[in-house]
């Protein structure tokens, strides 16, 4: 997800972190991997640069300090060692997006979909979901990707 940061974003000398809730908190002396832990049992926190599609999601060590300049996540231990999906990897540019804005920073996402410069390092111009009556209460829900050639 690191390439898809906006140096305006990322600028400054704090770590940010983004939470469950989607709230940014940002640090800007250092502090550790455990001390937010603490605050959140059920969560594990990574480093937004490690994380990619289909790949699994791995952990920071409890020692491990955040860095200024880096975004961090954190995240429920279900998704520990999970493969990443298109659509949970969007839904947390998203939600980074809305948190960087909200904080003066600049976003991710734009004109409600994938950033652009995030698409073509990901080969993926739009993923959305068609949803049509399959009768009797029952819906039929199909893909529609769409990718560019490098």
């Amino acid at each position: 997800m690191g390439a898809c940061v906006s140096r305006e974003s990322m600028s400054g000398d704090s770590a940010k972190l983004i939470l469950l809730d989607g709230t940014l908190q940002e640090f800007s002396s250092p502090i550790k991997v455990w001390q937010i832990l603490q605050k959140h049992p059920t969560s594990f926190v990574c480093n937004s640069d490690e994380m990619d599609f289909d790949d699994a999601v791995s952990a920071l060590s409890g020692n491990e300090e955040l860095r200024p300049g880096q975004l961090y996540f954190v995240l429920p231990l279900t998704w520990l060692n999970h493969p990443l999906k298109a659509e949970e990897m969007a839904a947390l540019a998203v939600k980074a997006s809305s948190a960087l804005t909200k904080s003066g920073g600049v976003g991710w996402v734009s004109g409600g979909g994938v950033d652009q410069e995030y698409a073509k390092s990901k080969r993926i111009v739009e993923a959305k979901t068609n949803v049509s009556g399959g009768g009797k209460g029952k819906r039929s829900f199909t893909r529609n990707l769409s990718t560019i050639a490098e």
